[in-house]
């Protein structure tokens, strides 16, 4: 097949797998990148078998990369140890590769094992990097592997194991489409692209932010709202972690309550975290925190049925959170947002954190909302943290979130230059 023109090489694909079981399969699959005009490199994440085919990065190198001894694990002879140290391994490898210049795209080939570790590595790039996972598994629940990144997965119909009809189709189909996006280059960027904030939302959270958004697009940003749902969340972090929001507003912080309570919205352990490391202004507050979430009534675990309850619908059932609770959320992020080592400030909205928290709503609680405050108070250190005798959807406490998160985007600008 000959080469198709367009942009001359080097352009390099690494593609992860383990040699000891899938060599010749790989082999096959940079055969036709090269055939494509596509450079490919091997990096074998095998351990305990012999390469069926030569490495260009060895399995050696991956695990060194990754912090652990290749003869180590091959004495211990514990696959889930070898497959962890691995992703661990093959996510350093990507990086760095990344960080040269040196990499246009990741593919990798696997059924259980080389999508643990073929997607560990996919995660730990940036958004737009091509990145195709052939597996196994792609038919089924997936999310965990794919996580808030933007992976392909295609399935492998066929186990990859040996060369026919099947799997011939599927992996050359794989090499053209890694092909196809590698050689596209780098994303184009506009001279207009505006800086992009992140916002986080709830439905009871919705008025606030959407005049939020309004008042910072007015002012040439642009804004990607998530939905506080857990991938919600995670995603927001993810983007934070990756280096391209100039700020983020994170007026919805549900997700900490279910995190803390055992809802089934949890983003996680790390949520509102990844700005603070990072240096990225934001602006803080406590949108939500008066709920946790569940799905339908009967999901409710037994211990909280004597608890305040609302049924939102058929599928969705809000807890409200105690003092107790609330107490320990403003705690948690105030901690958080004081390990900041960029600009912050949290916003408080005394008359109520959603849409039913307010005068004459199910989840009024004034001492409930004392405790959250009393927490923030107690953990925020040196960020400014600000109180408003205002409702979360007031219209002016919208306007002073925006308004806030563009003084500090300004104030990080000016300090650079």
């Amino acid at each position: 097949m000959p080469p198709i023109l367009g942009r001359a090489p080097p352009v390099t694909v690494l593609i992860l797998v383990t040699l000891d079981t899938k060599g010749r399969e790989a082999d096959f699959v940079r055969g036709v990148l090269r055939d494509l005009g596509v450079d490919a490199a091997l990096v074998d994440t095998g351990c305990l078998g012999e390469p069926q085919v030569p490495a260009s990065v060895t399995r050696a190198e991956v695990f060194t990369a990754g912090g652990a001894s290749l003869a180590e694990l091959r004495a211990r002879a514990d696959r889930g140890d070898a497959v962890t140290a691995a992703a661990r391994g093959a996510e350093a490898i990507v990086r760095r590769w990344h960080a040269e210049g040196r990499l246009d795209g990741v593919l990798a080939l696997g059924g259980g094992a080389g999508t643990t570790i073929g997607t560990a590595a996919m995660r730990a790039l940036p958004i737009g990097v091509p990145k195709l996972m052939v597996s196994t598994l792609a038919s089924g629940q997936v999310a965990h592997f794919i996580g808030s990144s933007d992976i392909l997965l295609m399935n492998a119909v066929v186990d990859v194991a040996g060369l026919n009809r099947i799997s011939r189709a599927v992996l050359t189909r794989a090499a053209q489409a890694m092909a196809g996006m590698a050689r596209g280059g780098a994303l184009p960027t506009e001279p207009g692209d505006r800086p992009i904030v992140a916002a986080s939302m709830f439905g009871v959270t919705t008025p606030c932010v959407e005049r939020a958004r309004a008042r910072l697009e007015a002012q040439g940003c642009e804004v990607l709202v998530f939905h506080a749902t857990g991938a919600g969340g995670r995603t927001l972090e993810a983007l934070a972690e990756s280096g391209m929001l100039a700020g983020v507003l994170d007026l919805t912080t549900t997700e900490l309550a279910d995190e803390l309570v055992g809802g089934c919205l949890s983003a996680g352990p790390e949520r509102l975290t990844a700005a603070g490391r990072r240096g990225i202004p934001q602006v803080v507050s406590v949108g939500a925190l008066d709920m946790v979430n569940f799905h339908g009534i009967d999901s409710v675990p037994e211990r909280f049925r004597g608890r305040t309850l609302y049924r939102h619908n058929a599928n969705v059932t809000l807890m409200r959170t105690t003092a107790e609770e609330c107490l320990r959320l403003g705690r948690e992020i105030g901690r958080k947002v004081a390990a900041s080592r960029g600009p912050a400030t949290v916003l408080f909205p005394l008359r109520g954190v959603s849409a039913i928290d307010r005068e004459g709503q199910p989840f009024h609680d004034p001492a409930a909302r004392a405790e959250l405050l009393r927490g923030l108070r107690e953990t925020k250190g040196g960020v400014t943290l600000v109180e408003l005798d205002h409702h979360i959807n007031d219209d002016a406490f919208a306007d002073r979130a925006a308004d806030e998160l563009l003084s500090l985007m300004r104030t990080r600008t000016n300090s650079r230059s």
